[in-house]
Order: structure tokens, then sequence, then C-alpha cells
């Protein structure tokens, strides 16, 4: 208990400020329409919270994430509206009207993804290369990015809700294929969990009892049961959120590279303790530039959610979103020393970040008390992560 009290706190804490809530709202916070919001709007962040895990875990931070999202949003938007409607029909003349769209959501989708990765690669490769700090290159980031976003919008609204682009962030997964797929989740649960059991007692590492493993496996399954009865409760749009999908995809694969490969383990290595790592034939710039590569993939699949999701490229695309972005994974228990840090954990983060957001517009209160709000927690999180790590 003494050795995951950070995480059981951050549970209760979740707990409480639904309870809250729910309470002052007489209900209508766990309503299944405004369940269904909350886990759609903190899909945005979360995605980069899932990438900043690795950046802070290795000492570094990233203040530019918001504002890369929400270039690469503008950028899907304009050629959404501009380009593909006459690049399409005169790179491929015989392709019928009705397939167009598709093949255009299709171009979109990689075009953002390809902008956000040469960002970081190119932001990746002055930090880990040229050693300049990642605090400096990531702010002066930022506000190239601002100036980016400016110039692509032209201080005007550029409307990305076309067919099929839409569905990205605003489309639902039809009930029976969600029940479907939660049978499958929870079929796949159960064989991890012999299946690490089995390794475990191969290599001889400690095995825990099989109620304790079963519980657990039972407590996430009941929690994923709950949230598709809820969603798919929703009358007016039944069904799973297509982001949140994406979103749980990205957790379980950046869950798995951080705790089962080289590439993840190097980063607490790193994270840890630097030199040793050196020492221990670590390449410490190569590791260092494909972490924020990959962070600026994550914000490139955020940029084109957001796009889709709003169905708008505006001036103020992305704006605040890497202070959520940070405070989700700082408030899941990645260290701002570095070196400790999870992929569930930050999901945890952001929906208590989009918990308190949620709430606070549901009872009307001032913009700012949500910002006083949210300081404070994040303040009070950092305070609670150096006390326990003093403690270790």
């Amino acid at each position: 208990f003494r050795k995951n009290i950070q995480t059981y706190t951050l549970i209760i804490a979740l707990i409480l400020i639904w309870a809250i809530f729910t309470i002052a709202t007489q209900g209508s916070y766990v309503s299944p329409q405004n369940i269904s919001n909350l886990f759609r709007q903190m899909a945005i962040t979360s995605l980069m919270a899932a990438g900043m895990v690795l950046i802070i875990v290795t000492g570094g931070i990233d203040l530019s994430v918001g504002r890369l999202a929400g270039f690469v949003s503008v950028v899907v938007a304009y050629f959404q509206l501009n380009r593909w409607n006459t690049f399409i029909p005169s790179v491929f003349p015989n392709m019928p009207a009705e397939v167009q769209p598709a093949v255009a959501a299709l171009f979109s989708v990689i075009l953002g993804l390809a902008v956000g990765t040469a960002w970081g690669m190119m932001q990746g490769y002055i930090v880990a290369y040229l050693r300049v700090t990642a605090f400096i290159v990531t702010l002066g980031s930022y506000f190239i990015l601002q100036g980016l976003v400016l110039l692509q919008t032209e201080g005007k609204t550029i409307a990305a809700n076309q067919p099929v682009f839409a569905d990205i962030g605003q489309g639902y997964l039809p009930r029976d294929l969600g029940t479907i797929l939660t049978v499958v989740i929870i079929g796949f649960m159960i064989f991890l969990m012999f299946r690490g059991r089995r390794n475990k007692q191969k290599y001889g590492f400690p095995l825990p009892s099989l109620l304790s493993d079963a519980l657990k496996t039972g407590l996430y399954s009941a929690l994923i049961v709950v949230y598709v009865y809820v969603v798919n409760s929703y009358k007016t749009a039944p069904g799973i959120p297509y982001p949140v999908l994406l979103l749980a995809f990205v957790a379980a694969v950046m869950t798995y590279v951080s705790n089962n490969t080289r590439f993840g383990r190097y980063a607490y290595a790193i994270g840890g303790n630097r030199e040793a790592a050196r020492l221990s034939g670590i390449n410490i710039r190569k590791e260092i530039f494909l972490i924020f590569v990959l962070m600026g993939f994550l914000s490139g699949v955020a940029g084109v959610v957001l796009a889709s999701y709003v169905g708008y490229g505006t001036i103020a695309a992305g704006a605040g979103y890497e202070l959520d972005v940070i405070a989700s994974a700082i408030l899941g228990g990645t260290s701002t020393l570095g070196g400790v840090g999870t992929i569930p954990g930050a999901m945890i983060g952001g929906l208590i970040m989009a918990s308190l957001t949620t709430g606070l517009q549901m009872l009307n209160a001032p913009a700012a008390a949500t910002y006083v709000i949210k300081g404070t927690v994040l303040v009070v999180a950092v305070v609670a992560d150096m006390y326990f790590k003093r403690n270790r």
C-alpha cells in the first residue's frame, strides 16, 4: 500500500471530484451525454500527455505541444477546404465523386502526422545534437508556431467539417461493435494476466496471489463495461467516440513501449541517472532525439483530431493545451526530477484535468476560477511528488 500510495491518492481524488460535481449538478455530471463528451474532450490532451511522460522522464520539457497541435489543425483545415477538392480530381480524374471525401480525409491525416513528426525531428535535433536546453528550444517553438498559426489563418476561421474527415473527431463506434470490442478486450486482459503470471514464475520473480491479480483485472474490466454501458445509453449519439478509441490504442501501445522495449527503458535510465546511463553504453543523444520525434508525431495525431472535432482551424487553435498536457503528466505521477512516470497515470491525470474543466463549466464558474483551481491542483501534485520521492 505504501509503495503505491501516490496512485491511490490520485484515484481517490478523481472519485471525490466526480462525487462533488455530481451532487452540485444534481446528477447531470454523470449523465451519458456528459460522460461521452468528457472523455472525448480529454482525448486530445491525453494523446499528447502520453508522449510528454517520456519527455519529462528524461529530465526535459516541451512547451510547444499545444501550439504544434494547433498549427497541425489549421494546416489540415486549410488543405481540407482549399486544396484536396482540386488536387484529387486533377491527379485521379477517374475517381468516383463519392470516394473523394475519404481520400481527402486520408491525405489530411498523413499531412498532419508528417507536419507534427517533422517539427519533432527539428526540435529533437537541436536539443539532442546541438545541446540546447529543451526549455529554450520549445519556448522558441511556441512563439514561432503561434506566428505560423496567425499566418496560415490570416486571422480568419477555416472550415474543416467536410464529410468523412469530421467523423474522425465527431463519430461514434456503433453499439454492437462496441459491445463486441469490449468482450474481446476483457478476454485479452485475462489472457495477459495468466501469461504474466506464467512468465514471472518461469523467471523466478515474486508471484502475487491469484486472487490479487483476478481482483485487479476484474476491476479494470468492470470499469470498461460501465463506461461502454453508459455511452451506449446516450440516446442522441450512442456508442464509443472514435477519439476515445484512438486514445485507448495509443495509451496501450505507449504503455508497452515504455515498459517492455529498450527504447522505453532507456528513457527511464537516462532520467534516473544520466551519467550511469552513458557509462552503460546508452546513446543518450539518439534516445532524446527519438523521444522528441515521438512527441511531434503524437502532437500531429492530436492536431488532426482537434481539427476534426472542432470542425474549424482558428487563430486560438491549441492555445493553453500545453499547460493541460504537462499538468496531466505530472498529476499522473510523472516526477519533475525525472526517472519516474507511467502512461496510465498520465491518462488518469488527463481525466482529472478534463473533469475539473467540465464540472466548472457546468456550474457556470468564471474562467478565472478554472485557472486558479487547475494551478492549485498542479502545485499540490508537484509538492506531493517531491515529498514521496524524498521518502523513497
